[in-house]
């Protein structure tokens, strides 16, 4: 029971931790949350920007649940999940976090329609598929083996699939 606790206390410090930094606090030092005018293009704009923050910050949650639960552990590579996540959103997409938070950016951008919020998108996204390709990629293939080598190969890694995967 207290390992349990432990994983979801550490998931959710992960949760408000990396991406607050990432998704809140240097977007608002970026923007100080200056609101776009878009015209008469307004209502779009802010209608779509409320879909990709609100879907992404869901998801985002909804994978960090993930973890927690079917991975018995957290996000962090400090207290890594004992099992390899393959259930929910990471049925379709290996990255549902990265996608959720570059999401969450997105409508951000249309919100604040900064320039710098833009570049630091860019630079987020460009560092996070690196990230991932040079760093989380081989230590899971190190770590989880055959079960992630199959996973890999089921599951796209950016670009979600149109149906589910069934990978054990």
């Amino acid at each position: 029971m207290a390992r349990r606790l432990r994983h979801w206390l550490g998931t959710l410090t992960s949760l408000v931790v990396l991406p607050g930094i990432i998704g809140v606090l240097l977007p608002w030092l970026i923007t100080r949350w200056d609101v776009a005018d878009w015209g008469i293009m307004q209502p779009l704009a802010m209608g779509l920007a409320y879909v990709l923050i609100i879907g992404g910050a869901w998801f985002l949650t909804h994978s960090y649940v993930r973890f927690a639960g079917e991975g018995a552990g957290t996000p962090s590579p400090l207290v890594p999940a004992e099992q390899l996540v393959v259930g929910g959103a990471y049925r379709f997409v290996r990255n549902p976090m990265y996608l959720a938070i570059f999401a969450v950016l997105a409508g951000q951008v249309l919100f604040f329609g900064s320039l710098w919020l833009v570049l630091y998108t860019i630079v987020i996204v460009i560092a996070s598929v690196l990230f991932v390709r040079f760093y989380e990629e081989p230590r899971l293939e190190r770590r989880f083996g055959e079960q992630y080598r199959r996973y890999r190969e089921a599951v796209p890694a950016w670009w979600p699939r149109a149906t589910p995967a069934h990978v054990n």
